[in-house]
Formats: C-alpha cells, structure tokens, sequence
C-alpha cells in the first residue's frame, strides 16, 4: 500500500511550488492541466514521458484513465520512482465535466465521483514506497446552518452528498499564505483543522500546526512517523 496525501489550497497559496524540494530522479508528475510549473529550472528536471523508450518524468494526461494507467505504469515498470505528484487533480473532474455538458441526466455526476474515488483510491494497491501526493484546488460550502467551511473542490452537490474525498485520506494539508513576525508573507502547510476546514493528519506527526510548504519534509514526518 502506497502512502497517499491530499494538499489542498486556493489557487496561488503555493500547493505546486512545493514539489521542488522532491528530487526529479525520484518523483513523477501527472500534470493534469498540463501547464509550466512554478519553480526555475522544472523543465531540465522534468521531461515528458517518451512512450517508446519509457524514459521521462512528467505526464500531461488529464482523464482518469489516463491518470490510473499513468500511476499503474509508475507501480510496476518504473521502481526508480518513489514519490508521484497529481497536480492541480480538481482539473480532472471539472474538464470531465465540460466534455460532458451537453448531456442531461445524473449519470455524469455519477461517473464524475466514481472517477475521483477510483483515482483516489488506487494507491492502495500500489508499491509500499511510493509516496502519492494529491495537490487540488479548495472551495468553499456552508452546512444546513449557515456555517461556513472550506473543501477539497468537486463538481455539484450530488458528489458532494455521495462522496466525501477527504475520507479517502488520512493525511489532509492545507496551503495557505500567513505575515510571519517580520510582516513577511510565508507560504506554509497547515496540519490541523482549524475548525473551518477539513485539515487534519495523525496525532504526533507534526509538532506545528503550520510547516513549511515543503513536500520532501512531509514525507520525512510521515517516514519518522511511522518507524
């Protein structure tokens, strides 16, 4: 069973800037909306998949299947990888919907959270070593009183009502931007819910609540964890 952690954040909190502190020898990214990332020197670091000589590091794939084949791929042909990135995953669900707009009916809505629970849950029967990190865009909702909490990002309320994502997840960070003490902005992850969201990961693991948005130090808390 793979390791799997879902970073959520509002777009511009810092979610993807995170991943250059992974080492590129080690790490695959699945670029859903397919677009440059935000750190210098990614493009010498991370090269596109090449599907006849296997070699390469960076998938643009957008659907499902094509994510669930990507991370199948990385399971069993490529143990040189050991953390993979789906980054900006709400795409995912969202271009599913704009191809599908013209129908009428539930059963997009339907097919829609299937998707999302089976990429979500395919790490499961993945490589114990490999470390699977879900970066998606958050949203906000308000419960039948009125109380207002953010969210991992979905389509429509039927899946919302049938599937809740941060389920799927022990470990649920939020990105976000705070003024530290110098009245500089920080860029950090939050580890513990704080009451208006779905944050949340094990007792013990982080001592802070907020720690940098760095994802090689939520791997090494995650790998001192658990020894």
């Amino acid at each position: 069973m793979a390791h799997s952690i879902l970073v959520i954040a509002e777009s511009g909190s810092g979610k993807s800037h995170a991943i250059q502190f992974l080492d590129p020898k080690e790490t695959f990214i699945i670029n859903v909306a397919n677009k440059p990332l935000p750190f210098k020197g990614w493009r010498n670091k991370y090269k596109k998949l090449d599907s006849k000589t296997g070699k390469g590091n960076l998938s643009g794939t957008s659907t499902s299947t094509g994510i669930l084949a990507a991370m199948d791929y990385v399971d069993k042909k490529r143990p040189d990888i050991k953390n993979v990135i789906i980054d900006d995953w709400q795409y995912m669900a969202a271009f599913e919907y704009f191809n599908r707009a013209d129908e009428t009916g539930y059963k997009k809505f339907t097919d829609i959270g299937q998707a999302l629970a089976s990429v979500a849950k395919k790490p499961a029967s993945m490589r114990d070593d490999l470390f699977i990190f879900y970066l998606t865009h958050s949203e906000e909702t308000s419960d039948e009183r009125g109380t207002r909490k953010q969210k991992a990002k979905t389509i429509g309320k039927m899946v919302d009502e049938k599937l809740t994502i941060e389920g799927l997840f022990a470990i649920v960070l939020y990105a976000k931007v705070k003024k530290n003490a110098d009245g500089e902005m920080e860029y950090v992850f939050q580890t513990k819910t704080s009451g208006y969201n779905t944050c949340k990961s094990p007792y013990g693991m982080f001592e802070e609540t907020d720690v940098d948005n760095n994802l090689q130090l939520v791997k090494d808390a995650i790998i001192e964890y658990e020894q």
